[in-house]
Formats: structure tokens, sequence, C-alpha cells
């Protein structure tokens, strides 16, 4: 496929982050998704979100799967690294490149089908090992690359678009990321820019994996009377809790529940707190599962930071690597010598 590049032209007043780059350094290709698709949203959220953390974009490396969601790395931080993988293999890729080179940013676009299909397996254990990642999945509950059936995270009695009637139980990639022991769990909604930038800037700078379950309408295949991943449904029956990035000291807020809250954060960068009438803590995971739970029975859709784990370890922390990413070792680090190995293999007998 021929990718259109955006004109050069810019305006020289744009304003620019610290590092001297505007909002376009950040951009990618000009998008070829349908008009309107809530990926291309994502696409913008994340531009901002690394814009406002003043990432350099060469120290970023984005990684996909197949189908719609996989095209999405193509359309922001063109400057940054990237990888198109094979069908469900993303956290393979992510979970390798990592290990090689730990002083990058990654991010891992993948959709419901690429995640919660074939990919599942891959997605369970990049969570278990602690892949030090962001991980986006634009969720829209349909196959739009190959004509709208239905996803494994679609909802029991949803309709599509020719009007069958889904008889399976979705899976709530929330809930198995959470069980799993996932450190930073979210959830939010393409069309809701305030929410979801913050809650990707707080991913990007989480140690650990970090999910952001998006939901993304399909404004082809998905978006219809009947569809509960449709945008007026989402719209309809969205319940924003806490949008809110980890703090590196405290940051202390006093209102009412039920009330709205805006905070101003350690970059500078504002956020909103919406809190709920009941508590919410967000270190609890057994609470955040009930939460789920409670507003899934209502038909709401909790979206926001539901878990963060204060205390999270990555995988390198997890696995006592060095510091000094593997892929800059000298050779006789990484081969330390016939005796030495074999001083290794007899503690492991």
């Amino acid at each position: 496929m021929t990718y259109i590049a955006k004109p050069a032209v810019r305006n020289p007043a744009l304003p620019k982050n610290s590092l001297g780059l505007t909002r376009r350094d950040y951009e990618g290709k000009i998008s070829t998704l349908c008009a309107g698709c809530g990926h291309d949203s994502i696409s913008a959220a994340l531009i901002q979100a690394c814009f406002d953390l003043d990432l350099p974009p060469h120290r970023l490396a984005k990684l996909s799967g197949i189908g719609c969601s996989a095209k999405t790395p193509t359309y922001f931080l063109g400057a940054a690294h990237g990888f198109n993988g094979v069908h469900g293999r993303m956290p393979s890729l992510a979970t390798g490149a990592n290990l090689a080179n730990r002083d990058l940013v990654y991010i891992g676009i993948s959709g419901d089908g690429d995640t919660a299909s074939i990919g599942l397996g891959q997605f369970v254990h990049a969570i278990r090992r602690g892949v030090n990642m962001l991980y986006m999945v634009e969720n829209n509950g349909t196959y739009g690359l190959t004509k709208g059936q239905f996803s494994a995270t679609a909802d029991v009695g949803s309709k599509s678009k020719r009007g069958e009637v889904n008889i399976y139980p979705p899976i709530d990639l929330v809930r198995l990321a959470l069980d799993l022991g996932a450190g930073f769990v979210a959830r939010s909604f393409s069309g809701d820019k305030d929410q979801l930038v913050p809650l990707i800037r707080g991913a990007l700078t989480y140690p650990g994996f970090a999910l952001i379950d998006c939901f993304s309408p399909c404004v082809t295949f998905n978006n219809h009377e009947g569809s509960t991943k449709s945008y007026t449904y989402i719209r309809g029956h969205d319940l924003p809790i806490v949008d809110l990035i980890p703090p590196r000291q405290e940051i202390t807020v006093d209102y009412e529940p039920g009330a709205r809250q805006e905070v101003t954060l350690h970059d500078g960068s504002r956020c909103v707190l919406r809190k709920l009438a009941g508590d919410h803590d967000l270190n609890d995971r057994a609470a955040a599962l009930a939460l789920i739970e409670e507003h899934r029975r209502r038909g709401e859709l909790v979206t926001g930071l539901i878990f963060l784990d204060p205390e999270g370890q990555d995988m390198h922390m997890r696995m006592n690597t060095v510091e000094t990413p593997l892929n800059a070792l000298r050779y006789e680090a990484l081969c330390p010598g016939a005796e030495t190995l074999a001083s290794i293999n007899a503690e492991l007998r």
C-alpha cells in the first residue's frame, strides 16, 4: 500500500516542547483508514501525549500485528522505530526487543481480534513477564478488515450490521489483565481525548506492563443501532472514574463524591478527576475487579485509570538483568568462557 506523506511546510509559530519539537514532529503519514475511524483519534492522542512528555521520537519503538489496528503506527511518530509483525505475535516482538534494548520506550498497538483471539496467549505472557510497554488495544468488537464478523470482545446480544446476534460471552481484557497481575490497567474511549491523553502519559511513564483497553468504534461495520461498541452506545453508557498519571510526589485533592476536579500534574499538564459516589481504591486489585463487575451489571462502562500498582516491577527487575542494554554488551560479557558456563550449569543441576 502506498502511504502519503504530510506536507513539510509548517507554521513557524507552532508551540514547541523542551526538545524544540512541535506536535507536527510527532506525526506520521496521512491515514488511509475510514473517515471517522476511532483509531485515528487514538493516533492523535498518542501524538499529543508523546509531545507533552518531551519524548525524543527516535527513542520510541512501535510494534503491531495484523488488522486495522496494525496500520495505526504508520500514522504517528514517523521518526520512531517501527515493526509490523504477524497476526497476534506483537507481544513476542516487544518482549525480545525490550530484552535487547531496555532504553527504548515501547508502544504496542493491537486490536481486539489481534489480542483476544489469535494473540491471547501472547498477551497473557507479556503481562506475566511484566514487559515494560504501553499495550494499547483498539477495541471495536468486530473484524473490520475482513468485513465485520464478531470478535471475541463483542457483547452477548449485540447485533452485527447484517442483523446477526452474537451468542458468545465476551473476553474482558481489563479483567484478564487485573487477574494476571498487570500493574497499570485503564479503559478509555477514542472519542474522549481529555481522558485518553493523560492515561497515555501515565502508561508511558509506568515502570512495567501498562494496558489501555480503548473502545474505538468501527464506523463501517460496528456503528449501528444494536451494537454495544458504537459511538452512540458508548456515549450513553460511559462512566468516567479517575484520569491520573502516576505521581512522582504525592498530589492530594479534596472534593466531594460525584464532583469534577481539575488537577495540575508535575509536568505542568492538567487532568480531570471525576469521583464516584462510592470509594474506589486505585491500589486495590480486588476492589477494581468488583468495581468493573458492579457497573457491568448496571450496563455501565467504567473508563479511566482502574488500577495502579505503585510498586510495579518490569521484566528486567524480575530477571535482575544488567543496567546496560544487552545489545550494547561486549562479547566478553555475553560469552564469559567455558569455565564460567560450566559453573553456571553446575548450579542448575
